[in-house]
């Protein structure tokens, strides 16, 4: 079993671009969980950190762009907005990437916490030197 102090962490950096959405998130949500490392505990946290870059450009297969339907409900009457996806990943791409793969992490506390160490960014640039930096540092 993994112990606190034997955890290490590394940053992985995806490109979305030409990724099927689904096929994406599983291999984010793999790597939030920790699940590729020899150490992997189910109730321990030994994830590292994703960096997805240019969801604008992910792919959708089938007829899901319109069929496919993202809720939400405010709580008051008459607040339940549905949105498509094609209209969701116009107006924020970096959401429908988000919402899948923390879709597929656990549903408690744990899951919650390796959600925070998602960044998914619309464009090619994000703002993470520092943490890509410290994984090249891993690497070398």
């Amino acid at each position: 079993m993994a112990k606190r102090g034997q955890i290490s962490r590394h940053w992985h950096l995806m490109d979305a671009e030409g990724q099927i959405l689904g096929r994406l998130a599983v291999r984010a949500a793999h790597l939030l969980r920790g699940k590729h490392k020899p150490l992997f505990t189910p109730h321990v946290d030994c994830g590292d950190g994703v960096i997805v870059v240019n969801a604008e450009k992910i792919r959708v297969t089938g007829e899901k762009l319109d069929t496919k339907l993202y809720r939400r409900y405010s709580g008051y009457p008459s607040g339940l907005k549905e949105e498509p996806l094609r209209r969701l990943l116009s107006r924020r791409p970096e959401e429908a990437v988000r919402h899948a793969v923390v879709g597929m992490l656990p549903k408690n506390p744990l899951g919650r916490q390796l959600a925070t160490r998602l960044r998914v960014y619309a464009g090619p640039k994000h703002p993470h030197a520092p943490q890509m930096a410290h994984a090249e540092e891993k690497k070398a």
